[in-house]
């Protein structure tokens, strides 16, 4: 699964996610073909090699004419701005969603509406340009894993619209709420508006590294400032190790008391709380009564959560915990065409060979009652199809 891991210790803005993506490989022409597909105009793409405190990295901009720098749009304007263009449906839906995020974070800051809302900065030519391009880049280098960390917004106060505004800009804190980031020392605005929404909106993950990545390749995009410390953001790109590790708990009780019939919705309770897997096993307790034991597998971070659980719907009055191993092959989920509609199918893969194809039973049984044929034959095309 390939993923990129972005490093905003200086910052992170639109016009840096795209140098990233371009130093990364996304051809130039590739990029100027996606922009030449908005109905915009009032521009010209600026692209060079920089060096930044002795990283080399890829600076891209989006020069404005006069009128196009005073520009303001409203997000009817700029969705229909990217339904209009020649890209793919997955650009034009990512790429709506960033603006949506970012009118839903101004007109929270603003006491408005999102219909209302009416973008100053975020609404020119040159901010349509970094988002869209960056959603597109992402898919053309296929990404389908973002992580970012280290993220610093800078401190101070910034000039915009309306008046001076504290460093993050209240519109960027918002956006910022529930990602972990630092202001650091610096009295420059380097987290963007623009740069907070591609975050908060295509990102998978935040905070270290994630466990299993590997990186293959790091990119750098330059920002604009000339500071102490190199104005760049840094890419990783790399894949996920086939076989992933963790730490888990299993926590098992005894139970010869309790109604079998309460069984199905702990079980229920336990998957909804977070459990990996859960078990029932019969057995033989003292006096020869016949019994069960209750097995969870969970993140060690759920134990308190699965417990209570345990403890508030069964009879039990103990709980033993031990912590295990477990090694997972990588898992994705796609949807097959049958004849008679659409199955979702769990594909395992092995270092990179697919070692299982399991087609969900649900949709399977669903479309075999509904078609009134074979569950086995409904499972099999399922199967035959990817």
């Amino acid at each position: 699964m390939k993923a990129m891991y972005l490093s905003g210790f200086s910052g992170v803005s639109g016009n840096m996610f795209i140098g990233a993506l371009l130093d990364a490989g996304l051809p130039e022409e590739a990029l100027r073909g996606m922009v030449s597909a908005l109905p915009v105009s009032g521009y010209q793409l600026k692209l060079e090699s920089v060096v930044k405190c002795g990283i080399k990295a890829t600076h891209f901009d989006v020069l404005l004419d006069h009128h196009e720098h005073h520009a303001h749009r409203h997000l009817g304007d700029i969705v229909k701005i990217i339904n209009d263009a020649k890209l793919s449906d997955a650009v034009k839906q990512r790429s709506i969603a960033v603006f949506t995020k970012l009118a839903e974070a101004e007109a929270k800051v603003h006491g408005t509406t999102v219909e209302k809302i009416h973008f100053h900065e975020v609404g020119a030519v040159d901010a349509i340009i970094d988002i869209v391009g960056t959603v597109f880049g992402l898919e053309q280098l296929g990404i389908e894993k973002l992580y970012a960390g280290n993220l610093r917004t800078g401190h101070g106060f910034i000039k915009c619209a309306h008046g001076s505004m504290p460093i993050p800009a209240p519109a960027t804190a918002e956006l910022l709420c529930g990602i972990p980031y630092t202001q650091g020392n610096i009295e420059k605005e380097l987290l963007t508006p623009t740069g907070a929404a591609l975050l908060a909106t295509l990102c998978d993950g935040f905070g270290d590294r994630p466990a299993g990545f590997v990186s293959e390749k790091t990119a750098y995009g330059a920002g604009g400032w000339d500071l102490d410390i190199p104005n760049v953001l840094r890419a990783e790109i790399g894949n996920f190790q086939t076989l992933e590790k963790s730490e888990l708990l299993v926590l098992e009780t005894n139970i010869d008391d309790c109604n079998p019939q309460i069984f199905d919705y702990v079980m229920e309770r336990l998957f909804k709380a977070g459990a990996l897997d859960a078990w029932l096993t019969p057995i033989q307790m003292k006096k020869n009564r016949p019994a069960v034991t209750l097995s969870v597998l969970a993140p060690i971070e759920l134990q308190n959560d699965v417990e209570e659980i345990i403890f508030t719907e069964t009879t039990t009055i103990g709980i033993r915990r031990y912590a295990v191993q477990r090694t997972a092959a990588e898992r994705r989920e796609k949807t097959a065409k049958t004849p008679w509609g659409a199955v979702r199918v769990k594909i395992s893969f092995l270092n990179d060979a697919v070692c299982s194809v399991t087609p969900e039973f649900d949709d399977c049984r669903k479309l075999a009652e509904e078609a009134g044929v074979p569950l086995k034959e409904v499972w099999a095309a399922a199967r035959e199809s990817l």
